[in-house]
């Protein structure tokens, strides 16, 4: 009997307890940054030495970074279910906790990739990109990272995941950042979903749908009992 299929979509908050600053919370990254000086094409275009430390930063954050129990208790889901990761994150945790199909919506940090030809991307082997550095056809290497303004290439994949979901969860993001939000929408009325964050939701409209308020170790240590029954 095939496993039953899993689809986590995960966002901030999943990472917050391995030290990753959320972007949008209190004490989070905007705070410090504005969104259009770094987060932009434009942004590039205008200080590319800026938006370069920013995600060198960004990267030197996650390489000293650890799974939490979150990440590991999703990849251990893999033991009993088909598991599909849909996270909003550029961490790369889900990947070293174990997981194994992890589809990354925003980008990758450990990533660079071509300024001239989209998909010529490439694994970087330290934590810094500089001025100057250039992929294989010449151009200026930039973050894999899609920044505001820009399409998200991954989301008709990930909405195609999605639709396939026998039990779909949602963990640590406040579904205010879109397309991906969209996500919880497309998921059939009879499929259970849980959403495990701290917030305030107002999503009575989702059939089928259980809060767990709580971070992302927390609520995954209760959900997991939950999901015992799928097994």
């Amino acid at each position: 009997m095939p496993k039953k299929k899993i689809v986590v979509f995960s966002g901030a908050g999943m990472s917050a307890e391995s030290g990753i600053k959320t972007f949008r919370d209190t004490g989070g990254l905007w705070e410090e940054y504005k969104i259009e000086d770094v987060a932009t094409f434009d942004a590039w275009e205008r200080n590319r030495e800026l938006v370069l430390d920013f995600y060198n930063q960004r990267r030197k954050q996650v390489m000293n970074a650890k799974p939490n129990e979150a990440h590991l208790l999703v990849a251990e889901l893999q033991n009993h279910f088909d598991v599909q990761v849909i996270t909003q994150n550029i961490d790369d945790l889900h990947e070293r906790a174990g997981s194994k199909k992890v589809l990354h919506l925003h980008g990758e940090i450990m990533k660079g990739r071509s300024t001239a030809k989209n998909d010529l991307v490439f694994p970087l082997k330290h934590w810094e990109i500089k001025s100057g550095d250039v992929c294989e056809v010449g151009s200026q290497v930039r973050p894999h990272i899609v920044w505001f303004g820009e399409a998200v290439p991954e989301m008709d994949k990930a909405t195609a995941l999605a639709e396939e979901a026998d039990i779909f969860i949602t963990i640590g993001t406040s579904l205010n950042v879109y397309p991906a939000a969209n996500l919880i929408h497309v998921i059939k009325n009879d499929v259970p979903k849980y959403l495990v964050d701290p917030g305030e939701f107002n999503l009575d409209y989702i059939k089928n749908l259980k809060v767990i308020k709580a971070t992302a170790v927390e609520g995954m240590k209760v959900l997991m009992k939950t999901l015992k029954e799928f097994a």
